[in-house]
């Protein structure tokens, strides 16, 4: 017997269940970003806590771990935050043009006021110092690891029933004026958190028509920049897995 083809053969000892793999690409497939559906309905500190904590275990280069939480339920805070957000909003309806500029206008980007809470995700550059292990030559590791915490915390969200909408349409300086945050710090994310009426079946953006879904096959290179390989087994499933998302998708709305 080739015990090598076995072994290559054999699932890993270390792969979830079939039940825990399908959760996560659940989570993964129905995540959405929530800009109107949000209820009054407040989060509780258990639940904020594991979402939080979700996102502290996510990877950050050298381990630096360079990202707070700051967590905003004022009232007050939030209108100056949706101060700031009016401001750059109005400001970036003048740099689209025709039919874009029109769309832009009528979409709802942002639930700042109406979710129960907001976080901002920060990114402290220099909490380890100037010398970080994987960040010796691309110095914005640190900031692409603050980003993976967004993530860690919007999966965990949504699987715990709650909507997360990303607020990027901001003047730094104004966001940091309004939570207060000191200019050596910088803002990653205002993300808007709480329960939802409903998740949509689709990206916002993808049914106002602003943009679809990139194909993958166009996206996926073989060895190469720019390299494509339509005979690549590799291809064949990932159209036959986008097509599996699309079911899904259909069948949450």
């Amino acid at each position: 017997m080739n015990t090598s083809a076995v072994a290559q053969a054999t699932p890993s000892a270390h792969a979830f269940t079939q039940e825990a793999r399908d959760a996560i690409y659940h989570a993964i497939f129905s995540r959405r970003d929530v800009r109107g559906q949000f209820l009054p309905t407040p989060v509780p500190d258990e639940v904020l806590s594991r979402i939080l904590t979700a996102a502290h275990h996510a990877p950050s280069v050298g381990f630096m771990q360079p990202w707070n939480f700051l967590v905003v339920r004022s009232p007050d805070t939030k209108r100056r935050v949706h101060a700031a957000f009016a401001k750059a909003h109005a400001e970036a309806a003048g740099m689209f043009e025709g039919d874009k500029r029109a769309t832009y206008q009528k979409l709802k980007l942002e639930g700042i006021v109406e979710s129960p809470v907001g976080i901002c995700i920060t990114c402290d550059r220099e909490r380890t110092g100037p010398v970080v292990v994987g960040r010796t030559h691309m110095k914005t590791m640190d900031l692409y690891s603050s980003v993976c915490a967004v993530q860690n915390l919007w999966l965990a969200a949504r699987a715990e029933g709650l909507g997360v909408g990303w607020v990027s349409i901001f003047h730094q300086a104004d966001l940091q004026e309004a939570l207060g945050i000191p200019k050596g710090i910088t803002p990653i994310a205002y993300l808007c958190v709480g329960y939802v009426s409903h998740f949509h079946a689709k990206p916002e953006l993808e049914t106002a028509g602003w943009l679809p879904r990139l194909p993958m096959e166009d996206l996926v290179y073989f060895d190469q920049w720019g390299q494509q390989g339509d005979q690549q087994p590799l291809i064949a499933h990932l159209q036959r897995d986008q097509a599996a998302a699309q079911r899904g998708r259909e069948a949450i709305a």
